[in-house]
């Protein structure tokens, strides 16, 4: 998108999966990507899809509070600004809740939600001083819009970005700063492909569209929403998932 040109991007969880494929797709639009993640890969992904004068990697822990105001003040450092903040790091969890420990329910909702608290506070603080506005797009899923007794952990951690997105949406959006969230399906990503044939057939199944979704599906809507054209779009989250929601 034209208007994308030259903007500034921190893409957390940014080295595989939804997240490369956000990253891939912000580089097409020629926007300048700094990949925070936890994973050491981020660094391989950086050197190969381009160089330090449009993408940078950090190693970055979402759940790290010090870590996350690092990620935003070396952004501006290298390239003067933040514009769009894709707060897409996260884990799974398919524990039943009679049998998840404290300790995995706080790892699970440190990353997934305080995380994702972090990364929308300190760049929204960020966005402030600027005073030019800017575009966060939070992470949620099908799961946070409805139960799943199978992701009883994972579903409460996306219900409540789906519903701190609404609420960072309204309250700052006179200031021209936009919070939204995409809530994708089962998409097919390298952590699904592991999985037997008859696991994936039952995932395609329970989509309207009769497939799982494609990550470039979801960067695609990252991309609108990172972009003027999505200039009315406030605290909302977008399902992408084939019709599954819509049932």
């Amino acid at each position: 998108m034209p208007e994308l040109v030259g903007k500034v991007a921190i893409v957390t969880g940014g080295a595989s999966g939804l997240g490369l494929a956000i990253v891939k797709r912000l580089l097409i639009d020629g926007v300048n990507v700094v990949v925070a993640d936890y994973s050491e890969e981020g660094q391989k992904v950086v050197s190969e899809l381009g160089d330090e004068s449009n993408i940078r990697f950090m190693k970055v822990d979402v759940s790290n509070e010090s870590q996350i105001k690092e990620v935003i003040t070396q952004t501006v450092e290298w390239f003067g600004t933040v514009d769009i903040v894709v707060a897409n790091a996260g884990i799974p969890s398919d524990t039943p809740i009679h049998l998840e420990t404290a300790e995995a329910w706080q790892n699970l909702i440190d990353i997934n939600l305080t995380g994702v608290f972090y990364t929308n506070k300190y760049a929204i603080e960020q966005m402030r001083k600027q005073e030019k506005g800017g575009s966060i797009i939070n992470m949620a899923s099908i799961l946070g819009l409805v139960g799943d007794p199978d992701a009883i952990s994972y579903s409460a951690s996306k219900g409540g970005v789906v519903n701190l997105t609404r609420s960072l949406g309204v309250a700052y959006a006179k200031e021209g700063i936009r919070v939204n969230a995409v809530a994708p399906g089962y998409i097919h990503t390298p952590l699904l492909a592991q999985l037997d044939a008859d696991k994936v057939k039952a995932m395609e199944e329970v989509h309207p569209i009769g497939r799982l979704g494609q990550p470039d599906e979801v960067a695609s809507v990252v991309a609108f929403l990172a972009s003027d054209e999505a200039s009315f779009v406030i605290g909302t989250t977008i399902p992408i998932d084939g019709g599954y929601t819509a049932k």
